[in-house]
């Protein structure tokens, strides 16, 4: 079962005959058990800095879009995995197929904020609506007009039931270490 555990989760071997002895030889909780372990580790090192990591490219369309992503993590170790690896290339496709300007809510520049903001101002004044909840009604106009420009709050194309966000959190809860796309670009011939 700690081989199978093992497969499954990418953890270590200690740690998986831990999270099996902890959950009773149950394998769903094991993976559970690994999975808060994993997030726990994570979130006591998210003071650390994220200094490692590779550069992913895309080509797409016989050469008419590619893209390039800095995917940082903590380590060496991890940069060097190829799970990490493909995680980049995931991500590069992403941002080919999906175009995305900003990486992630807090790259947004507070102009481009406020400019939308007026421009959808006009659908809520007329509302019958107190002036709080017209305010709230607007927030939610905001979010969902960037939430397809964000990246890390796009659904994952090879994933829809993920965002990209969920899905660099599930590699956070297997290396056990911060994981964030530090920036990306995407080139194309003829605005495509």
């Amino acid at each position: 079962m700690v081989k199978q555990l093992r497969d499954k989760t990418g953890a270590g071997m200690m740690d998986c005959k831990e999270a099996l002895t902890a959950s009773d030889g149950d394998f769903n909780k094991a993976i559970d058990y690994l999975r808060k372990k994993g997030m726990a580790a994570a979130t006591k090192r998210s003071s650390k800095a994220a200094k490692e990591g590779t550069i992913a490219s895309y080509i797409h369309m016989g050469g008419k879009i590619g893209v390039m992503v800095e995917l940082n993590c903590e380590t060496d170790f991890v940069a060097k995995n190829d799970e990490f690896k493909a995680l980049a290339y995931d991500i590069a496709m992403q941002v080919a197929a999906t175009s995305p300007e900003f990486n992630r809510k807090e790259n947004i520049p507070e102009e481009s904020i406020r400019a939308v903001r007026e421009m959808l101002l006009k659908d809520v004044a007329d509302l019958n609506k107190d002036e709080a909840m017209k305010e709230k009604i607007l927030d939610g106009k905001v979010d969902a007009y960037f939430k397809d420009k964000i990246l890390l709050e796009q659904p994952f194309i090879k994933d829809e039931t993920l965002t990209v966000k969920s899905l660099i959190e599930k590699s956070v809860q297997k290396f056990g270490e911060r994981i964030e796309v530090a920036r990306f670009s995407r080139f194309s011939v003829a605005g495509k």
